[in-house]
């Protein structure tokens, strides 16, 4: 955090399932969905609040606006492929049931679910994950 970014009290005292929040001695819980608190070494903790949506015509209050980007998927994508086996790769798509197409690429085709699927943290093909 910048130090010339002004600073509020926090208390967040969560029961288990829901928390109390109170911003300047306010009590915000009703109005927050969500929260996130981390921090950095050497840093003071930022809070995030997510407004729920039926309190946001009625918030009124100061808050650090961060605007982000969605970051670009190449080097993600490129560190996931360097990290990959190819002959565990070739493996597991020759074993896929949906091989048997015999349709054009269907190699190709087979070789980019697989990869989608290992993207997405499903070691075996149709595997359903949290």
């Amino acid at each position: 955090m910048d130090q010339s970014t002004s600073t509020s009290r926090v208390r967040i005292s969560p029961d288990g399932v829901v928390a109390r929040i109170e911003v300047d001695g306010v009590d915000v819980s009703r109005d927050v969905r969500a929260y996130s608190l981390q921090q950095q070494a050497g840093e003071l903790p930022e809070l995030a609040l997510l407004i729920a949506p039926h309190h946001i015509d009625r918030w009124e209050g100061a808050a650090r606006v961060v605007i982000g980007e969605e970051p670009e998927p190449g080097p993600a994508a490129a560190a996931f492929l360097a990290a990959l086996d190819a002959g565990e790769l070739e493996r597991a798509v020759l074993d896929r049931h949906d091989l048997m197409t015999e349709g054009a690429h269907e190699f190709t085709a087979a070789l980019l679910v697989q990869l989608t699927e290992w993207a997405l943290g499903k070691r075996n093909a149709g595997e359903v994950t949290d």
